[in-house]
């Protein structure tokens, strides 16, 4: 495909005046808007405004290349425009841009614009194209002009990709990359190879861009490099460049200094690369990074890999509620409810089993971020032993042999498998899984690091998943596990206290606040646990000749009521909370707004996990809040619920519902409100 399939000719403007960056901005979105390649044009400029936060687009030499990928883009495209007197776009070399072009990718595309777009990038990097561009005087000798230079970029595209008649005095690699892998990734590669032509050396250069990496370096590649430049402005894949010398630089330092950059290569004075584990490890030309920012970069490596699990189960599960209820099931279901059809159930079953990866997922890519693939086997056991706790194991393994031992060994047992009740750790426990299962693959490899060489084969296959796993298996059934189990016994505990002495509004406000605090965790199961059962205990009232009225049975369901509507106010509370306060998140966290408003409708507390994971110091203490007062308000309006799940698809089952709305909604709001307040600005 050409360039100008994606460049029309409504989406070129020449010879225009604009005042500042963002005026700029508001052109360039208004010509994709006019070629139809936009779904919402606001949408798409906060996508714009988020990359230039990270860093100005604005390359220099008079040029800047805006760019976004964004579920508002509908299609593929390009738009220009020329500004002969130039316009302050904070340029890195200080000076006015007075060409501009602006790319418009789609979320979830194939990738063959990317591979358009890539070449423009590298077409820019010649000043006479670009003067030719500036100077044009009409639209269409402004197409004409990129059509002739995309010719001859693809003629020598075709002499590269022929075999080398001479060899070269210097054999380098590089790896460029930049944050949306859209621009300035292909702009540093070709600048780098234009300065390698230019001096006669032999370069070959991986393109780390949105559509993945390209021209990747191959093992023996890399053993026959005498220099690789890494002009990255992310992490990348450091492991395989462990013991070359390396050269560390960002993309914008490629793009002007690339000659500065090859004489070092050819100096000689480079420092040789030790890699020391981590997949993530920095690879910026800042130097080292601080151990807050570490932290978070490992946790959201988890949580990104851990976000589609939960939006896809969560929906589909959300589904089976409805059918359910489309089906007459909504107010005889019961604990089947969500199950009653065949359609149903099977939405029901995948949408948990996606929904039961989650928390694996989270530990798995978490130690992976810390210890590379040697982590994701340990990560991911431990994510499973806190999502599934010790129960299983008690029930088969220890039984009547615990009696048989003797000392501290028994205690032990029983303090692990059979006094701690429900030993379910949940996301939080993920969260510690990952970083420890991370830790110790880190530790194995130091002290295997002085095996002989014959053994380095076995170590990612054998010692690394064998050790890691069973060092991590008993921090988790012997520690964690158990100590959570004790916390869930406490509070079973106390709540049954509560509702024996019939204090309902006290008793809806801690339950409400519970089903907030871990989204799911063991907090959040102990309240379900407790609601699941009063509802039990309700049937067993009503079995034995009591009313709905009588205070014993409707205590019960005031109980179960409060339970659902806390768990309901968290997702929707962030939901609302990014469409008022949008500063607070990211652009990835605010387009997750109408999947969270599903999710808390649907009683899916774990729609709020990636925002809890992600900064649980602001967020949790916001929703805990909010959910605790939709509690009360539910207990004192003395709403009662019948049905043990469903969100909105079993209101029909919910005594006083235009209350128990207002107190969902109440919460939600206090939650939101608490967010703008708490939350710092995203940069």
């Amino acid at each position: 495909m050409k360039i100008t399939e994606f460049l029309q000719p409504q989406g070129v403007k020449l010879g225009l005046s604009v005042a500042d960056q963002n005026a700029a901005i508001d052109e360039l979105i208004a010509l994709h808007n006019a070629a139809g390649n936009l779904n919402d044009a606001a949408a798409f400029k906060d996508a714009i405004l988020a990359r230039e936060a990270k860093g100005s687009t604005a390359i220099g030499k008079g040029i800047a290349v805006p760019h976004g990928k964004s579920s508002s883009v509908k299609k593929a495209g390009l738009t220009a425009i020329t500004v002969p007197g130039g316009v302050d776009y904070k340029s890195l070399d200080g000076q006015p841009s007075n060409l501009l072009f602006m790319i418009a990718a789609p979320d979830g595309a194939a990738d063959t614009h990317l591979e358009v777009l890539s070449k423009l990038m590298t077409m820019l990097m010649d000043d006479n194209f670009t003067g030719k561009l500036v100077a044009a005087k009409s639209v269409d000798e402004f197409m004409k002009i990129i059509d002739e230079k995309e010719a001859e970029k693809d003629k020598e595209a075709a002499a590269k990709a022929a075999p080398a008649a001479a060899s070269k005095t210097l054999n380098l690699l590089a790896v460029t990359a930049c944050p949306t892998g859209i621009a300035h990734t292909y702009m540093a590669a070709e600048a780098l190879e234009q300065a390698a032509k230019d001096k006669g050396y032999s370069i070959k250069v991986e393109t780390d861009g949105s559509g993945g990496a390209k021209n990747v370096l191959t093992a023996s590649e890399i053993q026959a490099a005498d220099v690789i430049i890494l002009a990255v402005d992310k992490n990348v894949e450091m492991g395989r460049f462990d013991g070359k010398k390396v050269i560390k630089a960002s993309t914008a330092n490629a793009i002007h200094n690339a000659n500065d950059l090859l004489a070092k290569a050819a100096d000689g004075n480079v420092p040789v690369y030790h890699h020391t584990g981590a997949v993530s490890e920095n690879t910026s030309v800042d130097g080292d990074e601080s151990i807050g920012r570490k932290f978070y970069k490992h946790l959201m490596n988890g949580v990104s890999h851990m976000l589609p699990f939960v939006i896809g189960g969560g929906i589909l599960v959300a589904l089976s509620f409805l059918i359910d209820t489309l089906a007459g099931y909504g107010t005889t279901g019961g604990g089947n409810f969500g199950t009653m059809t065949p359609l149903s159930a099977f939405f029901k079953y995948v949408g948990g089993l996606a929904m039961g990866l989650m928390v694996p997922v989270l530990a798995g890519y978490i130690a992976y971020s810390i210890a590379d693939r040697p982590g994701l086997a340990v990560g991911f056991t431990g994510g499973l032993l806190a999502s599934s706790g010790n129960a299983a194991l008690s029930s088969f393994v220890w039984g009547e042999q615990v009696d048989q031992l003797g000392g501290f060994s028994k205690f032990i047992a029983k303090f692990a498998f059979q006094g701690s009740g429900n030993t379910v750790s949940g996301f939080l426990g993920g969260i510690a899984a990952g970083f420890l299962a991370g830790a110790i693959v880190l530790w194995l490899k130091k002290i295997t690091s002085g095996f002989p060489k014959s053994l380095e084969g076995i170590k990612p296959v054998l010692i690394y998943p064998l050790c890691g796993i069973f060092l991590l298996s008993i921090a988790m059934c012997f520690v964690l596990n158990p100590i959570i189990g004790l916390i869930n016994t406490g509070l079973s505990a106390m709540l049954t206290a509560l509702s024996n002495a019939n204090m309902l509004a006290l008793l809806g406000l801690i339950l409400g606040a519970m089903m907030a605090i871990d989204m799911g965790g063991p907090i959040n199961k102990a309240a379900y646990v407790f609601g699941t059962g009063m509802l039990a205990t309700a049937s067993d009232y009503m079995a034995q000749g009591a009313q709905m009225s009588d205070p014993k049975v409707s205590a019960c369901y005031i109980a179960m009521a409060a339970i659902m509507v806390g768990g309901m106010v968290p997702p929707v509370g962030i939901a609302i909370a990014c469409k008022l306060f949008p500063k607070k998140f990211t652009l990835a966290e605010r387009e997750t707004w109408i999947t969270n408003i599903i999710m808390g409708s649907s009683f899916i507390t774990e729609g709020a996990i990636p925002f809890a994971a992600a900064d649980p110091i602001h967020v949790i203490p916001c929703t805990m809040i909010g959910a605790g007062v939709a509690g009360l308000l539910s207990a004192v309006f003395g709403c009662t619920l019948m049905a043990p799940h469903g969100g909105i698809f079993v209101f029909a089952t919910v005594g006083n519902p235009i209350l128990y709305i207002v107190a969902w909604l109440v919460g939600s709001i206090i939650t939101a409100i608490l967010l703008g307040v708490i939350k710092k600005d995203k940069e």
